[in-house]
């Protein structure tokens, strides 16, 4: 399985972006993909699900919807196997730490993780997004923005809605200056990062404004480094 190429597109924001969308679909590499959303950040919310539906309408993909807020009487297909049938998953913004929480007592974590191995494209933005590194700053607890470990599917720490909250940056910067986390990726709410086997392969944006970084430590500094990258419209 060493031909598998393993991918993940991460974005700033978790507001679904056709363009991104597309772009998912086309890293595919299929005609007619599997795209799921997953929305157990924000509670299953049925509006951010319909706007999924609306955001894929114009596209070649066949979208569907991974609920958690379920009972055994109603929905009778175990989470691992609609994983295992999609081409491509995008997680959704929300309360990163209750979605990790709910993912590691369901199993879906593990399925998450089987299907990136077998060459499932992972996506997302804000929660979604942050989900897929070994840690970052969330506000998924009370008073103040504090750290949450990710998944570690990539080895990096990351920070969404880099341009758009004030105090994501500087808090950003201090937690890789004192160690607390990793260096890592930042994307600006309308950019993203595309990576293949744990590697950067291209960073995307929807704006000319919005964009992506390299953040890490050098002689107790912060070195944030510009990625080029592709404008998506």
């Amino acid at each position: 399985m060493n031909d598998v190429k393993k991918q993940i597109i991460a974005y700033g924001s978790g507001r679904h972006r056709t363009p991104f969308l597309d772009y998912i679909a086309k890293s595919t590499g299929k005609t007619n993909p599997n795209l799921c959303f997953i929305p157990t950040a924000s509670g299953d919310d049925k509006g951010y699900c319909m706007r999924f539906y609306e955001a894929c309408k114009t596209l070649n993909v066949t979208p569907h919807i991974l609920n958690v807020w379920v009972n055994s009487y109603d929905d009778k297909e175990p989470f691992e196997s609609t994983i295992q049938r999609m081409d491509a998953i995008i997680v959704g913004g929300g309360n990163t730490l209750n979605m990790l929480a709910i993912w590691s007592a369901q199993g879906i974590d593990t399925s998450l993780k089987n299907a990136y191995e077998r060459g499932c494209i992972m996506a997302g933005g804000s929660a979604g997004s942050l989900c897929w590194f070994n840690g970052g700053t969330t506000d998924s607890r009370p008073a103040e923005l504090s750290i949450v470990g990710g998944m570690e599917f990539l080895k990096y720490s990351h920070c969404p809605h880099y341009n758009s909250e004030a105090s994501r940056r500087p808090l950003y910067h201090q937690n890789i200056l004192t160690g607390k986390l990793s260096d890592g990726y930042a994307c600006d709410d309308a950019s993203g990062i595309h990576f293949i086997n744990g590697k950067v392969h291209t960073a995307i944006s929807v704006t000319n404004k919005d964009r992506s970084y390299y953040v890490h430590k050098m002689d107790n500094q912060i070195i944030e480094e510009e990625l080029p990258q592709l404008l998506l419209i």
